[in-house]
């Protein structure tokens, strides 16, 4: 759980399509078999990567976003909407620690909870072209190489609707490192809540950190950049540049952007407005929880309608590396008993928890408010979630398995599995 280390995103593995009900209601027989005609010619597939012209269905799943009016209606109503765009997708890998259960139940739609969510609707062989509205760089140069990360926004027109906590994939045009064009795809965390920062329904954010290793400053396997060619590091034995995460940390406005998705369930919010939610992130794990937060105090169409109290702990290196902290601030202001926010800087912060190297990390920050934060844990109606680094799942068993076990019980085989059992416990790390 070290903030200062590790990537921003996250590679899909080669996989087999998912499997995908071909069962339709009467309803919608004409629809799909439409679509299937178009497949079966070769066109449609085409059409979507080469032009982002507007279709029937694609406007009527951004009218059915649009419409969303809180809580009790997110992710519904996607279904009818999915189908004709969702009829030119094929699930093509996995690669998230995916743990909550969802149903394919028709293409482009998946059921999770009892709730359709758009799935999968853009496949890596079939994405939409979408473009770029602005980058802007929202971290200041640190002693670290990679130091940068950037908020991008994204237009996706409507056809690309997605739920709070799900992902999207990038396929940048390479070559990456094994000299495939275009390059394998990447997939990342949205940050913005499905109406997008502009609330219009049309557009998607992401936050990317720059993949930087070089040699001689820090951790570098990998070389893609001829010895003494790289501009910033030209003494530099190896340089390894992000290739995804340099095409979009690169962009400009205006410029093409191949996107698929959405996919994932298991960053989704719980459908109880009462429900409380305590978020862990390092870096731009925090991308899942912006998402959250907007939904919850931001957005015209849901905010004030949350009735339970988030909890956010955010870790980074250094103070210029903390990220959207402007709008953690407002919406603290503006709803003081329900939003708290605290931060680990590792590189400034000492904590004397920390028996590996005294730095203070995200689980060293809650074990000083470890009073509180078990009173939520303890309550049915708390939501546990964590985003960033791999070992963050250890980083909460260090904070609170002593209170488990002074409680007479086995952290690992009975709270933990129960937390788990009750669907209060979500994990995505990489």
């Amino acid at each position: 759980p070290n903030p200062s280390r590790g990537r921003t995103v996250i590679q899909l593995q080669e996989g087999k399509p998912s499997s995908m009900s071909n069962k339709t209601d009467s309803s919608v027989k004409m629809v799909v078999a439409g679509a299937a005609a178009a497949i079966a010619a070769g066109s449609v597939s085409q059409a979507f990567v080469a032009s982002p012209a507007p279709r029937a269905a694609p406007i009527q799943a951004e009218a059915l976003l649009q419409s969303r009016s809180g809580p009790s209606s997110r992710g519904s109503n996607f279904g009818a909407a999915a189908l004709t765009v969702g009829a030119v997708a094929a699930v093509g890998g996995r690669g998230l620690l995916l743990q909550r259960r969802a149903t394919a139940v028709k293409k482009g739609v998946r059921v999770v909870e009892g709730k359709e969510i758009p799935w999968n609707l853009f496949s890596p062989k079939a994405p939409y072209q979408g473009s770029c509205i602005s980058k802007e760089t929202i971290t200041s140069k640190t002693p670290l190489v990679n130091w940068e990360t950037c908020h991008v926004i994204m237009d996706h027109g409507g056809k690309v609707p997605y739920i709070e906590g799900q992902s999207i994939g990038i396929i940048a045009p390479g070559p990456d490192k094994k000299g495939e064009t275009p390059a394998k795809i990447r997939l990342y965390s949205i940050a913005s809540s499905a109406p997008g920062d502009d609330e219009t329904s049309k557009t998607v954010s992401l936050v990317v950190k720059r993949v930087l290793e070089v040699s001689g400053k820090g951790w570098c396997e990998y070389s893609n950049v001829p010895k003494g060619k790289d501009p910033e590091f030209p003494d530099a034995e190896k340089v390894y540049r992000g290739v995804c995460s340099s095409h979009v940390c690169d962009l400009n406005a205006g410029d093409d952007v191949m996107i698929t998705g959405p996919t994932g369930a298991e960053m989704l919010l719980p459908e109880d407005p009462e429900a409380n939610m305590i978020f862990m992130a390092t870096g731009t794990g925090i991308a899942p929880f912006r998402s959250h937060l907007r939904y919850l105090f931001h957005d015209k169409a849901t905010k004030g309608k949350f009735k339970g109290v988030a909890w956010m702990f955010l870790g980074v290196p250094y103070s210029e590396s903390l990220l959207y902290d402007e709008e953690w601030k407002e919406m603290q202001a503006e709803f003081p008993d329900q939003f708290r926010y605290d931060y680990a800087i590792s590189g400034e912060e000492k904590s004397e928890k920390n028996k590996i190297n005294g730095e203070m990390w995200v689980q060293h920050k809650m074990m000083q408010y470890t009073d509180d934060l078990w009173k939520l844990v303890k309550d049915p109606k708390t939501h546990v979630y964590m985003c960033g680094l791999k070992g963050m799942e250890s980083g909460f068993a260090e904070c609170f398995q002593e209170r488990v076990e002074a409680e007479g019980m086995d952290f690992s085989q009975e709270f933990l599995k129960k937390m788990k059992k009750d669907k209060r416990y979500h994990v995505e790390v990489y």
